[in-house]
């Protein structure tokens, strides 16, 4: 009966073991997809910033001499990532593949112009740099228009920033709720040893001496959860790279490093402070407010 009993209560005590890993690994594990969320924030919207296009196009009468070297001007310049030289006949390809019809040999001549694309450094992007640069290059004879799309440059900043505010108003709100569920769990962990922490302080046992245990249980299955979450957090992370290499998740080694580290912390950090906390509660409890 005796041997049935403590097969039970080895059983519970497993389970309850169980449950605290897996709910401070899943807390841990979102905790950290939010923090490389955040982290990555400004590097996918300097992705999208760098996108948008500006295209100058050459005069007919425009010498080629003239546009080499403003060519490459340009790729010496602080502001400029990257800068394409499309001819009017690669245009007139691009166009009619487009369309699905050879409109040069239709209207007899192509009267599409030479062209540069030119895309900017993410911190350039901005609606006033970028008139002040398109002003500039107007003010080259062989120049005979820049474009670029003006109200996409307001409107990808615009929401950048919406998106950042939202990002980290979100990050703090589900911090404070990792921080309850986790409490919760190691709470409700050392609430099931209630009796066994009043009978250890009642033979004369010491409160540091009747907390170390627990804490350094709590500590284990904390890092036990972190562990988990941090390889959660690696698969999603190698998926990710896989899908969208273009957003180089992955190169700043030294960040991912410091968010993985970061959950491992915050997985014995909180554990032990919770379970300072939740033990103190029941050491401070008298006997008969044990029951309640």
């Amino acid at each position: 009966m005796s041997s049935s009993f403590e097969r039970y209560q080895k059983r519970r005590l497993i389970g309850s073991y169980f449950s605290v890993i897996i709910s401070i690994g899943l807390v841990l594990f979102l905790l950290g997809l939010l923090g490389l969320l955040v982290l990555n924030t400004k590097k996918a919207a300097d992705y999208f910033k760098e996108q948008i296009p500006l295209t100058v196009y050459f005069k007919d009468s425009a010498k080629e001499v003239e546009m080499q070297q403003l060519e490459k001007s340009l790729e010496l310049a602080d502001y400029v990532k990257s800068v394409k030289f499309v001819s009017k006949e690669e245009a007139a390809k691009t166009q009619s593949k487009e369309i699905g019809e050879d409109f040069v040999e239709f209207l007899g001549y192509n009267p599409l112009q030479n062209s540069l694309d030119i895309h900017f450094k993410a911190e350039y992007v901005s609606s006033q740099q970028i008139s002040e640069i398109s002003e500039d290059l107007m003010k080259r004879e062989f120049v005979d228009e820049v474009d670029y799309d003006r109200p996409l440059v307001s409107i990808v900043n615009n929401n950048i920033s919406k998106i950042s505010f939202w990002v980290l108003m979100i990050s703090a709100i589900f911090l404070f709720i990792a921080v309850l569920l986790i409490n919760s769990s190691i709470r409700l962990s050392v609430y099931a040893k209630r009796f066994t922490i009043k009978t250890m302080q009642l033979v004369g046992a010491t409160k540091s001496f009747i907390r170390r245990p627990f804490i350094w249980q709590s500590v284990k299955l904390g890092m036990i959860g972190a562990i988990l979450a941090m390889l959660g957090m690696g698969l999603i992370l190698y998926y990710l790279h896989n899908s969208f290499p273009e957003l180089g998740l992955i190169e700043d080694t030294l960040l991912i490093g410091f968010i993985f580290m970061g959950v491992f912390l915050l997985g014995i950090l909180l554990t032990l402070l919770s379970t300072f906390l939740a033990t103190s509660r029941f050491l401070n409890l008298q006997t008969d407010e044990l029951y309640y």
